[in-house]
């Protein structure tokens, strides 16, 4: 999968014009505030996906302008196909290939791409929660009908725990909590047989990565903890773990008035050298860490797909060492990657790709090496 070429009209800060990224890496520099992350920004649209700094359609589109368009020409599925978004009173509309499609999230499939930005930090940082949803959303890319598991999970959690509010006032429902305990189990033991599958293959990429990041100085681990089992199984055998549990737990439940086990309070572990990164890592090294597990994500990603997505990184190079800048510069081979930095050092060691600077929204293109 490969940008080939992408218009902008009235796209926030940039400047109209036409980016035309090389195949490999391509560094986007500049000073703060002119415009780096917008481009990654309107790259990543054409995923189907929302803006990844939470922003709203509506401000997407330049001040003084009613309307923001964006033409992308891509390799994907073995042929050229272009797309195109369309942002205008708060929403946005796509065209696919000449064909008009219901929402922009109809893209969702055509063109993948991972992103790291600093937002995704708080994968280290923060607590379970966020930990979660990036294993749930990385498994929906590969699997979309696991939303709906989700969903079904989330549903069915709520009436539980309104359930175990109501018995303290109704004490002749709490013959039907055995009705929900089914259907929770059921749900949630399927969910995580998903994320163990999941973060299996996905652990194994991440020390790959981390490995190469850190010159093997360092080593890389994720592990499933989770608050019903102790060693893995099928969503069966999961499933009934999940029951028992929930049966165990109930006295407990009922006093707090809410479910205390489950998918939902689950977590993954990440260590360096077998410590905490989120308690013992240092800046670079939780930054290493984000950024092995998005490159991960990207290898699982193209497993499913059969080929390889677009990689977007967002100042991702403060905070780590020159010898893991290199490994982004000069060591992803055969992926198209964008990076957005600050220093205009860095793409002079680049052995090879593109660099574009941008100063006040306008961006040219500069070459550091021979263009792959």
């Amino acid at each position: 999968m490969k940008v080939e070429q992408l218009r902008l009209e009235h796209y926030r800060n940039l400047e109209p014009g036409v980016l035309r990224p090389c195949e490999g890496v391509n560094v986007i520099y500049g000073s703060n505030a002119q415009g780096k992350t917008n481009l990654l920004e309107a790259v990543w649209l054409f995923t189907g996906g929302r803006s990844f700094r939470g922003s709203k359609d509506g401000e997407l589109i330049a001040f003084d302008e009613e309307r923001a368009e964006l033409t992308m020409d891509f390799f994907a599925q073995e042929r050229q196909q272009q797309a195109k978004v369309t942002i205008a009173n708060g929403k946005r509309s796509a065209v696919l290939n000449g064909v008009p499609k219901a929402s922009a999230s109809a893209l969702i499939g055509s063109f993948c791409a991972v992103v790291f930005a600093p937002v995704h930090l708080s994968l280290i940082k923060e607590g379970p929660a966020e930990r979660r949803r990036f294993l749930d959303a990385a498994i929906c890319q590969e699997k979309p009908a696991y939303a709906g598991l989700i969903s079904r999970y989330s549903h069915t959690l709520s009436q539980r725990n309104a359930l175990l509010k109501d018995v303290s006032y109704h004490a002749e429902l709490l013959d039907t909590l055995e009705i929900w305990e089914e259907k929770l189990a059921r749900y949630g033991g399927s969910i995580a047989g998903e994320r163990l599958r999941y973060l299996s293959g996905l652990s194994k990429e991440a020390q790959e990565v981390y490995r190469g990041i850190s010159e093997g100085k360092e080593r890389f681990s994720a592990r499933y903890r989770s608050t019903f089992f102790e060693e893995g199984g099928d969503a069966r055998q999961l499933a009934g773990q999940l029951r028992q549990k929930l049966f165990a737990s109930r006295r407990e439940d009922l006093a707090m008035g809410f479910t205390g086990c489950g998918p939902h309070r689950d977590d993954v572990e990440i260590t360096i050298d077998g410590k905490s990164a989120r308690a013992f890592g240092s800046q670079g090294q939780q930054r290493s860490c984000v950024l092995a597990l998005k490159l991960a994500e990207a290898s699982m990603l193209r497993r499913s797909l059969g080929e390889k997505p677009v990689v977007l990184l967002d100042d991702v190079m403060s905070e780590l060492d020159v010898s893991r800048q290199d490994y982004l510069l000069n060591h992803i081979g055969g992926w198209q990657v964008f990076i957005t930095c600050c220093e205009p050092d860095a793409i002079l060691r680049m052995a090879s790709g593109a660099a574009f600077e941008i100063d006040k929204g306008r961006f040219q293109k500069e070459a550091p090496g021979p263009v792959p």
